[in-house]
């Protein structure tokens, strides 16, 4: 990203609102889920940076977590006319690659965000011809760290039995992490993942998913979630099991002010940090600039835009007492 660029998006939540240069712009944000934590403060970055403009309006469309609804809205939106882009949160990032090239070729700007669009989930470079950026993080980089995180705890424990939990194995975001989870232990023997269970990115999913993983598996050492709420539904499980997460390793991903409350207390050990209100804030910028005539970058690293670690534990949290996550959970 040109330094320019990045100074712009730091400091646009101090930027003075700015007078409408042109016709109105309008924008859709085509959410993972609504109803999700990450997504709604996806969406409140987004009409955070909006507010700044005297001339731009966003609406959220719910994804449902499905990707034949997300397909659908991308198709209608480009037919109804009404918007000059849109944000997309992808469910599935490959099938949804097709609507897009048909809302680019009508004139739309596109952002995706958390996850770029198309096969390649480690490449950030537009796969899809004329998509205007990506707001996004290698996810393979960031479950790599989680799982070395997990390795480093088992270090002197033999077998070290790990639990993950991820989203849905049907997502090729979700199946590229568990991939990476997978490589990093496959370089310890002396780590057993005893059951791979299914959370999607909810706390009553993800406690019913421990519950059963329990059932045949009761001593565990570490519990890997792909994302805090798989995490915070595990806690449950474990706690009405008579376990004391205290007492084993608990590792989630998403940075969500539930689980740094709950690293500060001792209840977890450590999550990977991402940033949903920045990300939002980023893209929704991207995408009005790209609109005026300005370039953008095509790629902005969604971790050049805090000074925050991948990995966030209680000792990093200690340094930094008055750190607030950018979501509740």
């Amino acid at each position: 990203m040109n330094a320019p660029f990045k100074t712009a998006l730091l400091c646009s939540a101090l930027a003075a609102p700015l007078a409408a240069q042109a016709d109105d712009i309008t924008i859709a944000f085509l959410a993972a889920s609504s109803q999700n934590g990450f997504n709604q403060s996806i969406y409140a970055g987004i009409e955070e940076a909006a507010a700044k403009y005297d001339d731009v309006s966003v609406e959220i469309f719910d994804g449902a977590f499905s990707a034949t609804t997300q397909f659908s809205q991308v198709e209608d939106l480009v037919a109804g006319g009404r918007f000059d882009g849109m944000i997309v949160t992808p469910n599935d990032t490959v099938g949804i690659a097709t609507a897009l090239e048909d809302a680019v070729a009508q004139g739309m700007s596109v952002a995706a965000t958390l996850f770029p669009i198309g096969p390649e989930l480690s490449n950030m470079e537009p796969q899809v011809e004329g998509l205007t950026t990506t707001i996004a993080a290698d996810p393979s980089v960031g479950a790599r760290e989680q799982a070395e995180a997990v390795a480093a705890y088992c270090a002197d424990i033999d077998p070290c039995k790990v639990v993950v939990i991820v989203g849905q194995l049907i997502f090729p975001f979700d199946n590229l992490r568990n991939d990476t989870y997978e490589e990093v232990f496959a370089q310890h023997p002396n780590i057993q993942v005893v059951a791979t269970g299914e959370g999607n990115y909810s706390p009553a999913t993800s406690m019913v998913a421990m519950q059963d993983i329990l059932q045949a598996n009761p001593d565990i050492d570490a519990v890997l979630g792909s994302a805090d709420q798989h995490l915070m539904g595990a806690e449950i499980a474990l706690t009405d099991a008579g376990i004391d997460t205290a007492e084993i390793f608990t590792i989630g991903g998403g940075l969500n002010q539930i689980v740094v409350d709950g690293i500060r207390a001792g209840t977890y050990d450590a999550t990977m940090a991402q940033f949903p209100h920045t990300m939002g804030a980023a893209a929704l910028d991207a995408l009005v600039s790209s609109l005026r005539g300005e370039d953008v970058p095509t790629w902005i690293d969604e971790y050049s835009l805090r000074d925050v670690p991948v990995i966030v534990d209680r000792e990093w949290l200690e340094a930094n007492p008055d750190f607030d996550a950018e979501w509740q959970g």
